[in-house]
C-alpha cells in the first residue's frame, strides 16, 4: 500500500502521534520505509545557536528529540531514516516528498489556541494543498 512514508516531525506531541500512525501504516507492508524529516527553520536555528555554541551538541539535541520515534520504529522492525535539513518547512517537505518519491506524507495537525483548535496548522494546511501524493493529517 504505502511503502515510502514521509513523516515531517518537529518533536511536538502532534508530530509524535503522526509518527506512531506512520509506524502503524508501515506494519501493513513490511517492505515499507519511513523517512522522518526535521526541517530546521531560521528561527529554530538562531535559538539553537544562542543556546548552544557547540554544533555537535546542537545536532545531538536535535536527534534526541526524535529518540522515541526511532525507538518505536526499531521495536516494530520498520526501516527508517532520520534526516535533518535547513530551510522553510513547506518547500523542504514538498521537495523531500518529490525527491524520495513518497507514497504518503503523514504529519501532525496543531491547534494554536482555543479559537484555532479546529483549524489546521499553517504547515500542515499548505502541505496538504500542494503535495502531489496523499497526505494524512493526524491530530
Amino acid at each position: 500500500m504505502f511503502r515510502n512514508i514521509l513523516v515531517p516531525a518537529d518533536g511536538s506531541l502532534h508530530s509524535l502521534k503522526a509518527a506512531e500512525k506512520a509506524i502503524e501504516l508501515a506494519k501493513i507492508d513490511r517492505d515499507s520505509f519511513i523517512n522522518v524529516l526535521y526541517v530546521v527553520d531560521g528561527n529554530t536555528s538562531k535559538y539553537d545557536v544562542l543556546r548552544n555554541w557547540d554544533l555537535l551538541q546542537v545536532t545531538d539535541q536535535r536527534t534526541k528529540k526524535f529518540h522515541s520515534i526511532t525507538e518505536k520504529a526499531k521495536e516494530a522492525g520498520i526501516n527508517y531514516e532520520l534526516k535533518i535539513v535547513r530551510g522553510d518547512p513547506v518547500p523542504q517537505i514538498l521537495k523531500h516528498a518529490t525527491d524520495y518519491k513518497s507514497d504518503v506524507i503523514v504529519l501532525g495537525s496543531r491547534g494554536l489556541n482555543k479559537l484555532q483548535e479546529m483549524v489546521l496548522g499553517s504547515v500542515s494546511h499548505k502541505v496538504a494543498k500542494k503535495a502531489k501524493c496523499p497526505v494524512m493529517i493526524v491530530k
